[in-house]
């Protein structure tokens, strides 16, 4: 962790041009390529954090037995986790472009382990509440700056460095349905205190990448972007970040309904155990996590634009599809919907970055924000509306979300950026 590697202050803050270096420092920056074992350590603290978040909404059947809860009670607990990593994450980036926290992530992953003990712990529904919100709040300290991380470490390949970054996550959420079918069906709600260790893991990671991050930024002058003559102008920008946000609010809201419900529609419509409509989510979010990897490299490569375009258009026909399919075939275009929608991720994120590169940790915070508010709120909506017309009639809504993409036609073209 303690490698050190060749990046310079606009590789960081300014993704649409620099400046202020010669073009050999530039080809040197390039040249010297990712920090292969940062991005894998950054990569794998994602998967930590992330497999901690899924558990949550892995065991709701369990707590839905043990407590009686309803659909909208289910939906506040996501909420509730969600909310505080929404509306915390952008407030942490804005402080950390100020002043980054070398290791904030440590501390914040911090929250997280006491979250799953009292989790572990609880008897009550408000207990419950809590809980989930301060595995939320792990989640609002962890994302904004482990993603300027990633960028530090991508060496012009940014986004390369943000599909590995997202690949561990999303392979993390994956992981959720897994073990909560392995060992917290069996053993009970007690059992999750065991995932606890898995944060005091991430914890000692995190703490050995803030001690190669310490140096990157020791001295380091937080200045304004100089403006890409070619970039787009503040009003077009404006407009590019409310369209982003819509297309996010798209794809958030349609896989929302996908890892808090999934579980239940298989239930209903098909009489599956717990058990196995749990190995049945995690088909899907292990094709998710693979289409999130995919995004990054193929928008370096063709530009994000073209990403966004196919991964949020390119999942219509298939969420159109599956409200009237069997169970196998159900599981086949879950997974076809979650490789294409979730290839949009990386693309959104480092499109969304490069309009305000000179707020790249607010910018993070935002759209990783958005991501989890969309789901907690969109949760708990879906929630109510399953109480009220049942869980099959939410998926013949939401199956019309992906049309949405069509907004990616408003989307500014782009200055080309320096790529390893």
């Amino acid at each position: 962790m303690n490698m050190s590697v060749v990046v310079s202050e606009e590789a960081l803050t300014e993704p649409v041009v620099v400046r202020d270096l010669p073009r050999d420092a530039i080809a040197r920056a390039a040249a010297a390529g990712p920090a292969y074992i940062v991005l894998a350590g950054i990569s794998f603290s994602h998967f930590l954090n992330d497999t901690m978040q899924s558990l949550i909404a892995s065991i709701y059947p369990i707590l839905k037995d043990a407590y009686a809860l309803d659909f909208a009670q289910i939906g506040m607990i996501t909420l509730a986790f969600q909310f505080t990593a929404s509306l915390l994450q952008p407030l942490v980036g804005h402080f950390t472009d100020k002043k980054a926290q070398p290791f904030s992530l440590a501390i914040g992953m911090g929250f997280t382990f006491f979250g799953l003990l009292l989790l572990s712990a609880a008897h009550s529904y408000l207990v419950i509440l809590i809980a989930a919100a301060l595995v939320g709040l792990g989640s609002a300290v962890f994302h904004p700056e482990s993603a300027r991380i990633a960028r530090l470490a991508s060496g012009g390949r940014y986004g390369f460095a943000q599909s590995v970054f997202q690949l561990g996550g999303n392979f993390g959420t994956s992981m959720g349905p897994v073990l909560a079918a392995l060992i917290v069906v069996p053993f009970g709600q007690p059992s999750i205190a065991w995932f606890s260790s898995i944060a005091f893991l991430a914890i000692v990671i995190l703490w050995r990448i803030g001690r190669w991050y310490r140096p990157q930024i020791a001295g380091r002058k937080f200045t304004a972007a100089t403006p890409h003559p070619d970039a787009p102008n503040p009003r077009r920008v404006i407009m590019a970040l409310i369209v982003l946000v819509a297309l996010l609010f798209s794809k958030q809201l349609y896989v929302a309904s996908l890892s808090s419900y999934y579980i239940f529609y298989l239930i209903d419509k098909f009489g599956v155990s717990t058990q196995a409509a749990q190995l049945y989510l995690f088909i899907f979010l292990t094709a998710n996590a693979v289409g999130a990897f995919f995004g990054g490299p193929l928008g370096d490569r063709f530009g994000r634009k073209y990403v966004i375009w196919f991964s949020i258009l390119g999942a219509l026909p298939f969420s159109l599809a599956l409200p009237y399919v069997g169970l196998f075939a159900s599981a086949v275009l879950t997974a076809c919907v979650g490789l294409i929608i979730s290839s949009a991720t990386s693309a959104i994120i480092v499109f969304a970055q490069e309009l305000m590169p000179h707020r790249f940790g607010m910018i993070s915070g935002v759209f990783f924000g958005v991501a989890f508010g969309i789901g907690g709120l969109g949760a708990a909506v879906l929630g109510k509306v399953a109480d009220h017309t049942g869980i099959a009639f939410v998926y013949q809504v939401c199956a019309f979300l992906p049309a949405i993409g069509l907004l990616a036609v408003f989307l500014p073209k782009m200055p080309k950026t320096i790529h390893a």
